[in-house]
């Protein structure tokens, strides 16, 4: 007896119940721990989802659906299952942007309008992956779901494959959604130095105009007004984002914009990371399908990038001068670490240059963006 329940022990561990699949995705997940942790890159996204992904490929089951056996008994399904329900419902994206707006100054968008054709201009890398991906073999909402990631938005890339019914590639689009957001400061500055001059580089810009109250408040419920009236699907998003920023600017809600930007925020980080993470076990993640996702990921990123530098530079060149080409790259919706890769690209070519507050206005406007490029893909395959 005493064998036999030390057998029965042994072979309850995870070494007997795990491919080497799993410890690849193990290895994986690792790497993103030390990058988050020993070089910061975005460790409040990647740390969770390493754990998440550590976790499902330790302990499949933590990942499993809800069942009844054949003795008509029921079973309630693996802890991040539940959370998972929050992505494939867009509750948990649609949150963080609730957050992201309340976290936001809306003011530098306003007070320079222009800076909505270069967040515009920046989502042509989200335009190339889809036509590439079909191209590749993907099929149309699949294509749509995995073109996202040149936005540098997880959360939009998340809602987008929940409603497009592309929940089996939402591990691999999600990390690698993430995974680029984290690597802005390293994919973005040379493909800006490459299409820049050092001249354009050094460009200051004038100080932008002061922004009324009135304005701030009027914006968020404005944007919602014409963008959810044009694309109702986008409500989802643009709703959230402009209410938080409502919270923000209205000055009567404090304590639900404090709420929304710091408890509730991370509340929710916690709850997208994890799961996103535990949607990567090796039986989903390790496929060919997923080498390709990763590497239109990255297509779509560059060409997002270069997009808002060219508008940059042909606005340059209409106004003079008086616009800065790095701005145009903050154009992906990476905020506000892509505002501060236009900071910091330009203060290398002139130290007393302060692009910072310029370059939230196009990064804003990517936000928006992309969250109208995911409507648009929504409204053309017919999905509500």
């Amino acid at each position: 007896m005493i064998l036999e329940t030390l057998n029965n022990l042994i072979h309850q561990t995870a070494f007997f119940n795990i491919s080497w699949g799993n410890f690849v995705m193990i290895g994986v997940a690792f790497v993103f721990l030390y990058l988050a942790i020993h070089h910061g890159f975005e460790p409040l996204l990647l740390v969770p989802i390493a754990f998440g992904m550590l976790l499902v490929n330790i302990y499949p089951d933590i990942m499993a659906e809800p069942f009844v056996d054949a003795a008509g008994i029921e079973h309630a399904g693996g802890l991040l299952h539940y959370f998972f329900i929050l992505d494939e419902w867009a509750i948990l994206p649609s949150l963080i942007f609730m957050g992201v707006g309340a976290m936001t100054d809306f003011a530098p968008l306003i007070a320079n309008p222009i800076s909505f054709l270069m967040g515009a201009a920046a989502q042509l890398g989200i335009y190339v992956a889809y036509f590439l991906a079909i191209l590749l073999g993907f099929n149309g909402k699949a294509a749509a779901a995995i073109s996202i990631i040149g936005g540098a938005d997880g959360p939009t890339s998340i809602f987008l494959c929940g409603k497009l019914g592309q929940t089996s590639l939402m591990g691999p689009i999600a990390v690698a959604a993430y995974s680029y957001m984290s690597l802005v400061p390293i994919i973005q500055p040379p493909i800006m130095k490459l299409f820049t001059t050092e001249e354009e580089r050094k460009i200051k810009m004038g100080q932008l105009r002061p922004v009324s109250k009135l304005e701030r408040i009027l914006f968020p419920i404005v944007i919602t007004v014409i963008v959810c009236l044009l694309l109702p699907t986008t409500a989802p998003l643009v709703g959230m984002l402009m209410l938080g920023n409502l919270f923000r600017e209205s000055g009567v809600v404090k304590q639900l914009t404090e709420t929304a930007s710091n408890a509730l925020m991370y509340i929710v980080v916690i709850l997208l990371g994890t799961s996103v993470g535990a949607s990567t076990s090796a039986e989903a993640f390790l496929k060919l399908d997923t080498l390709k996702i990763v590497a239109l990921g990255l297509v779509a990123f560059a060409f997002g990038t270069f997009g808002g530098v060219m508008l940059g530079k042909l606005l340059c060149k209409v106004t003079k001068g008086k616009i800065n080409p790095l701005i145009g790259s903050a154009g992906v919706s990476a905020v506000p670490m892509a505002a501060r890769v236009s900071q910091k690209v330009g203060a290398e070519a002139d130290p007393t240059n302060f692009l910072l507050m310029h370059a939230m206005g196009p990064n804003v406007a990517g936000v928006i963006g992309t969250a109208v490029a995911a409507g648009t893909f929504m409204a053309v395959y017919g999905v509500v």
